[in-house]
């Protein structure tokens, strides 16, 4: 990896930088470099494309465990949780792009790793993002896998649906550059929208008698099953560990904040917009993934509609880890831009290694939808905000005057060490609640056989 710093020559802006051009002499340390030469060109994306990729990877079978939130703690606080910290979303990521804009080397978070933690950090943070990406894919695949049920009424044994879904996310994954995957991206954004409607649609015709005396404004709860109402819309919100790598394929990387702010409106308003409906009409015992409590019929459509959904974002994140490392493996090489057998036996390899790490953990381990929410308290929870006010603080730190920069910035210097406070009440509840949930499992009798043949 180059150790070369964009910052070595020019102390970086605190402030938003223009966006009608990048950083002066960000493509020159930028990890693709000019590419006008290369066979592969990776820096082709635009702002609306990464505005789809972000939609397509964040909005997709995370919103589905919404409605079941606002069920815990009643209608007016779920709302109030998923508008904030969707505002909170907004706020990290313009921190994660301003980051990126002044460290143009950043290609993910191994690399802001190792700028503010050194050699530790880079690993931690690489390992987390493997890590997290690998699981979000098992996740993906096992919502494919409950759709393909559904649609077949459990005909088949259920590691078969797995098996059947893996194959395409795995294909859909293989193209080299983020622009071949942002087309189809496109429809992934308009099969997640389309089914969500057809789900609300049917909760609204089809809703739970006395509807109406049926929802709470407010529920009174325990911490545990309170705090899941929260986990819930921080991991449907859980993308920011990939901005670095999409910002690293924009043709202008100053545009990035316009489609930041394009994916947080919009997944805002539809997650709040979805989650009201689907309760209101459906009711307290309304299921996570909401799909489910639907009408056979309309759970047939919405799940059918929303395959292609699951199936793109598990390919982005699976394309993700994979990028992750093939760049730290070719970075400054001829393999990175140009066709050569290596260059494409390993992308292959690692394509299929992510992939398939995804379906065993999907298949073989019982507990995985509970691991999946471990990885997410101890990553997503810092990946999507706690870090963000990190990086704040080190450009402040090292090029704006230590600490007096840190007095003069107060109302920033303080938003960026309640991010960091945040990310870590977020990580540490995140982890008691889940391991709380995986122990009652147990205890109950629910977890099942690993590589089981379940139908259900």
């Amino acid at each position: 990896m180059s150790e070369k710093r964009f910052e070595d020559t020019s102390s970086p802006s605190l402030e938003a930088t223009d966006v009608h051009a990048a950083p002066t002499g960000y493509h020159d340390v930028d990890v693709f470099g000019r590419e006008e030469d290369h066979q592969i060109q990776y820096k082709t994306l635009t702002w609306p494309l990464v505005a789809v990729l972000m939609i397509a990877e964040i909005v997709s079978n995370g919103m589905l465990s919404l409605p079941s939130s606002l069920a815990v703690v009643g209608l007016v606080p779920g709302l109030v949780l998923i508008v904030f910290l969707g505002a909170f979303a907004l706020f990290t990521s313009w921190l994660l792009i301003q980051f990126k804009l002044r460290h143009p080397e950043v290609h993910n978070m191994g690399d802001a790793g190792y700028i503010l933690f050194g050699p530790i950090g880079r690993e931690v943070l690489s390992f987390g993002t493997i890590v997290f990406a690998v699981f979000a894919t098992g996740g993906q695949i096992l919502a494919g896998q409950i759709a393909l049920g559904v649609l077949s009424s459990n005909k088949l044994c259920s590691m078969l649906y797995t098996g059947i879904f893996a194959i395409p996310t795995l294909l859909c994954a293989l193209p080299r550059t983020l622009d071949q995957l942002s087309w189809l991206s496109v429809a992934s954004v308009i099969v997640i929208i389309v089914a969500g409607v057809v789900g609300m649609v049917g909760a609204g015709l089809h809703p739970i008698n006395d509807w109406a005396n049926q929802f709470s404004v407010a529920v009174s709860t325990d911490f545990v099953n309170a705090f899941i109402s929260i986990t819930n819309p921080v991991f449907a919100y859980a993308g920011h560990f990939m901005f670095f790598i999409l910002i690293s394929e924009m043709r202008r990387p100053n545009d990035a904040m316009k489609a930041a702010y394009t994916l947080q409106i919009f997944a805002t308003t539809f997650y709040a917009v979805f989650a009201a409906v689907t309760y209101i009409y459906l009711g307290p015992d309304v299921a996570s993934p909401s799909f489910t409590s639907l009408p056979l019929k309309w759970s047939k459509a919405a799940y059918g509609i929303a395959i292609p959904n699951f199936l793109i974002a598990g390919s982005l994140y699976s394309h993700t880890a994979a990028k992750l490392l093939f760049v730290r493996f070719f970075r400054k090489s001829r393999h990175l831009h140009e066709h050569t057998v290596i260059g494409w036996g390993v992308w292959i390899s690692l394509i299929v290694l992510m992939n398939g790490a995804a379906f065993v953990l999907a298949v073989g381990v019982p507990i995985f939808n509970y691991l999946i929410g471990i990885a997410a308290s101890l990553f997503a929870s810092w990946y999507t905000y706690g870090i963000a006010g990190a990086f704040w603080l080190y450009d402040a730190w090292v090029y704006k005057g230590r600490f007096e920069a840190w007095k003069r910035r107060w109302a920033m210097c303080g938003l960026s060490w309640l991010t960091l406070v945040a990310g870590a009440f977020i990580c540490v509840a995140g982890m008691y609640v889940t391991v709380k949930q995986i122990v009652d499992a147990y205890d109950s009798g629910e977890v099942s056989e690993p590589f089981s043949c379940g139908t259900d």
